[in-house]
């Protein structure tokens, strides 16, 4: 009996352990507030904000930033609208940079700190990871001249430590 109940409360507990790391598929809706404009009304600068907002719950919501989390789906949505409605906008592309990295989606955030171009500090670092994950990902794959392309953009970013070992494992 006491091991029918062990094994009925492990059962329980990871049951439960699975339904808080498991995503919901459904983007979230807006609030059905009158202080809320649909989204195809939104400004550029309301996006931002909306982002913002979305990534700071974000953080609290979930331990692991993935782009699939709900929260953080909804973040990058409204970033990715805010940057594509102002193309020009330096600081609306550059966030949407972060939140690609953040959320480890590592060829966006690549792609968009490549679109870019000049990079302050913190931004070549995270660029430098993004590069990093990529080319570790190819070399996985067994492809050298892939990989020897990301570790190449990713040193003239920031010549990080992890760059510099996978640019000895891609020569070897």
């Amino acid at each position: 009996m006491n091991k029918t109940l062990m094994i009925a409360a492990v059962l329980g507990l990871s049951s439960v352990a699975f339904a808080q790391t498991t995503t919901q598929p459904a983007t979230p809706a807006a609030p059905a507030t009158t202080e809320t404009a649909p989204a195809e009304t939104r400004s550029p600068q309301e996006h931002f904000a909306r982002a913002q907002e979305m990534a700071a719950q974000a953080e609290i919501a979930y331990p692991v930033a993935f782009a699939d989390r709900i929260l953080w789906k909804a973040a990058l949505a409204e970033a990715y609208a805010a940057s594509s409605a102002e193309p020009n906008n330096r600081q609306y592309t550059a966030y949407l940079g972060q939140l690609y990295t953040t959320t480890q989606w590592w060829i966006n955030g690549y792609n968009t700190w490549l679109r870019l171009g000049d990079l302050n500090e913190q931004e070549r670092q995270w660029a430098a990871l993004t590069a990093a994950k990529l080319a570790y990902l190819r070399l996985q794959a067994g492809d050298r001249a892939g990989a020897t392309a990301y570790i190449n953009q990713g040193l003239q970013w920031a010549q990080t430590p992890s760059l510099l070992s996978l640019q000895q494992a891609a020569a070897r």
